[in-house]
């Protein structure tokens, strides 16, 4: 365990454990590990159960991998392009409830789909799979060239994969491949009041 990230308030050490490298090893995944993540994924709470993620996916030495890839910043692609897999969340932004006609937001679109992807990583760190989630990619092109409709939101790029050693990675990102630090409590939980700063 790293000295930067002890173990405080009673906290399961899967929540400590879990980062975000850069680093992958290039080996492939199969859609059966794939499927236990998105599993993970489909339990988690939502307003209204509205269930409102997507995911969209490539694996490495599939036909789409290079699609996927293509979306990234390039200074996402550098490193992302030896992982194992590439996912896309998209919410929906509209749903109709059980018994209704009409479509309605829920309002908590994004936050419920940012939840499943919390599910999916802490799953994924459990299955031994490194992830790292980037908003770094063009939401515009996934939109058209994975045929995402106007009516859902695209959230956020994960990358998935097997830990690789950091001596793939460039100098600069070599110095950052470590877990980092968090803020104290103090700096985000308030008890009756909001009495934080900025």
């Amino acid at each position: 365990m790293s000295q930067k990230r002890p173990v405080e308030n009673g906290v399961s050490p899967i929540f400590v454990e879990r980062w975000s490298p850069r680093s992958y090893d290039e080996s492939s995944i199969s859609e059966a590990e794939l499927n236990t993540l998105f599993e993970a994924a489909r339990w988690t709470p939502s307003a209204y159960n509205a269930q409102p993620w997507r995911f969209i996916y490539a694996r490495r030495g599939t036909p789409q991998w290079q699609t996927f890839l293509d979306l990234l910043i390039p200074y996402n692609r550098a490193w992302a392009e030896r992982a194992s897999a590439l996912v896309i969340a998209v919410s929906a932004q509209e749903f109709v409830p059980p018994g209704a006609k009409e479509a309605i937001s829920t309002g908590a679109q994004s936050y419920d789909t940012g939840a499943a992807v919390a599910y999916l990583v802490l799953q994924a760190s459990l299955s031994r799979l490194a992830t790292h989630i980037v908003t770094g990619f063009d939401k515009d092109a996934a939109r058209q060239v994975l045929g995402i409709p106007q009516n859902f939101k695209v959230e956020s790029a994960i990358v998935i994969g097997r830990q690789g050693k950091p001596e793939a990675l460039s100098p600069e990102l070599q110095a950052r491949e470590t877990p980092n630090e968090r803020q104290p409590l103090q700096n985000f939980v308030a008890e009756g009041r909001f009495g934080f700063k900025g």
